[in-house]
């Protein structure tokens, strides 16, 4: 058993690292012999898509090309790891609404026509194996629930975007409020949303 843990939070103490470790750690108790490879978007980002990738993506021909020149080798390396693991765990803010940067730059590399999805005249079907993806999500305003008071384009982007490549066993664990919470709150917020697991 593999554990593919992602962090996007540019702050080295954050609240979506702490839920992602958490989460990570009730994984790692259920499966004791399991490993973890880290993926830290928030220290060590990913490029965004730079001229290569996207010119490998315009055609067949242009894929064929990019897999032979390199021009693919991030986004393989990633998808690998996707592949790799039976569990994903996902720790990340809400920006701004939505995902940060960093996390559509790795959403980007992993969703690639041919190899994770491919495009039927009923829409995109996944490729790869459905497998278990937590996401500690935390937000300083409240996204969800009777007391909702912004917008959320993070989860059904999420939704969409894993879905399409046959990820959607999701499982959304939100810390919301934490500009207003006391860290005791938040610790109990924290462990009300383990205890669901």
């Amino acid at each position: 058993m593999k554990i593919l843990h992602i962090d996007c939070s540019p702050r080295p103490v954050s609240h979506s690292r702490r839920l992602s470790a958490a989460i990570v750690a009730r994984m790692r108790a259920r499966h004791p012999d399991a490993t973890v490879v880290r993926r830290d978007l928030g220290r060590d980002p990913l490029p965004h898509a730079e001229p290569d990738y996207a010119a490998a993506l315009s055609s067949p021909d242009a894929l064929a090309a990019g897999l032979a020149n390199g021009a693919v080798r991030l986004s393989e390396q990633l998808i690998q790891e996707v592949e790799a693991a039976g569990i994903l765990v996902i720790g990340t803010p809400m920006n701004n609404f939505t995902v940060p940067s960093v996390l559509k730059a790795w959403i980007d590399q992993i969703l690639r026509i041919g190899r994770t999805f491919t495009s039927l005249s009923t829409g995109k079907a996944g490729l790869l194996r459905d497998r278990p993806v937590f996401i500690g999500i935390a937000s300083g305003g409240v996204f969800t629930g009777e007391r909702a008071n912004q917008p959320d384009f993070l989860t059904p982007y999420m939704r969409a975007a894993l879905g399409c490549i046959g990820l959607n066993t999701l499982h959304f664990l939100p810390l919301q409020a934490t500009a207003f919470l006391d860290d005791e709150r938040l610790a109990a917020a924290r462990e009300t949303l383990l205890a669901t697991l």
